[in-house]
C-alpha cells in the first residue's frame, strides 16, 4: 500500500454542543482529496482523539473511509499506551475498511526500548494492515531510537514505515541508511518536509496541508523534478506559516485556518482552547503574507 507523499492528519470538527459534526466532516475529507492529500489520517492527535471515547473513534475511521470510497488510503490511529487496547481499536478498523494503522509510542507510562518493541509487533502481528509507527517524543515522553526502528523494520513485514515527529533530521538519515528501501520515513513536522526529502525521506504526515496542499505537492514536485530552487522558495515562504499554526497548541489554529476556507471548524474541545483575538489577529497577518507571496508560484501549478 502506498501512503503517498502527503498524508493530512485531518481535523475532527465539533458543534456547538461538543458532538462531532459529521456533514462538516465529509465536506473535509472532500476538501482534501480536492486540494493535494495522497492519504487522510483520521483519529491521530490532529484529530483530537484524547477526548474523543471509543465508540466516536471507530465512528470516525468507519466514516471517513465510506466517505473517502477507495479515492485515497485511509489510515486509522489505533495506537494507545494500553496494548490490549490498540489491539482492540486495530481490529475495529480493519474490519471498517481502513488501509492502514498509525501506532504512536506508548505515552505516559513510557516503556523502554524492548517494551516498544514488544507493543508494536504484538500490535502488527495482530492485523494484515500496514502499520506505520509514530515517534514523537515531545508527545509521549519517549524516543523510538533509531536502532528500535531499523531492527523492528526488519523483523515484521507489515510495519513498513514510520511518521517521524522527534525533529532530529540525524535520526532520520541514520534510519532511512539502514532500512530496507521499502520502508518509508515521513516527518511528522511540516517545516522538515523538504529537508527530510533531501536526505531520502519519503514525505509528510502533515497538518498545514488541511489549507496549503496543493502547494505543498507543488514543492514535492519541483524537488523530484530537479527544479530545486523552486522547491526552497515554496519551503521557505511556508515556514512563517507552518509556525504560526503551531504558535498554539494544535489543532487550534489548524481549525481557525480553516475557517477561513469557508469550513465551520472553530470549536475544539476542552482542554483545547480557541485562540484568543489577539492569537487570531497576529496569525491573520501572516496568513495574508503567506497568500502574497504563494502568487508568484502558485501561477506554475499544473493541477
Amino acid at each position: 500500500m502506498d501512503f503517498g507523499r502527503i498524508g493530512t492528519a485531518m481535523i475532527t470538527p465539533f458543534k456547538k454542543d461538543g458532538t462531532i459534526n459529521y456533514p462538516e466532516l465529509e465536506r473535509i475529507i472532500n476538501h482534501l482529496i480536492e486540494n493535494g492529500t495522497d492519504s487522510i489520517i483520521a483519529c491521530g492527535t490532529t484529530s483530537e482523539n484524547p477526548t474523543m471515547s471509543t465508540e466516536e473513534k471507530i465512528e470516525v475511521v468507519r466514516f471517513t473511509v465510506e466517505k473517502v470510497a477507495g479515492r485515497i488510503p485511509v489510515i486509522a490511529g489505533t495506537g494507545d499506551n494500553e496494548t490490549a487496547y490498540s489491539i482492540m481499536m486495530t481490529h475495529k478498523a480493519e474490519e471498517n475498511g481502513a488501509n492502514g494503522i498509525m501506532l504512536v509510542t506508548p505515552y505516559y507510562n513510557k516503556p523502554n526500548q524492548r517494551g516498544m518493541y514488544a507493543h508494536f509487533k504484538t500490535i502488527a502481528k495482530e492485523t494484515k494492515l500496514p502499520v506505520m509507527l509514530y515517534n514523537v517524543p515531545g508527545r509521549t515522553g519517549a524516543n523510538i531510537l533509531a536502532e528500535t526502528t531499523i531492527a523492528i523494520s526488519k523483523d515484521v513485514p507489515n510495519i513498513t514505515c514510520i511518521k517521524e515527529a522527534s525533529g532530529n533530521l540525524d535520526q532520520m538519515g541514520d534510519i532511512i541508511e539502514n532500512v530496507d528501501s521499502d520502508f518509508h520515513v515521513y516527518s511528522g513536522d511540516d517545516g522538515l518536509t523538504l529537508p527530510l526529502l533531501a536526505i531520502g525521506g519519503r514525505g509528510i504526515i502533515s497538518v498545514a496541508s488541511h489549507v496549503v496542499g496543493k502547494d505543498m505537492q507543488q514543492m514535492v514536485r519541483a524537488f523530484e523534478e530537479g527544479r530545486h530552487q523552486e522547491a526552497a522558495k515554496i519551503h521557505r515562504a511556508l515556514l512563517p506559516l507552518v509556525r504560526a499554526l503551531f504558535a498554539q497548541p494544535n489543532p487550534s489554529p489548524i481549525k481557525y485556518a480553516m475557517t477561513k476556507l469557508g469550513f465551520d471548524t472553530l470549536d475544539v474541545r476542552m482542554p483545547m482552547m480557541e485562540m484568543l483575538p489577539e492569537e487570531k489577529a497576529a496569525f491573520d497577518e501572516i496568513w495574508d503574507t503567506y497568500q502574497e507571496k504563494a502568487k508568484g508560484f502558485r501561477a506554475l501549478q499544473v493541477n
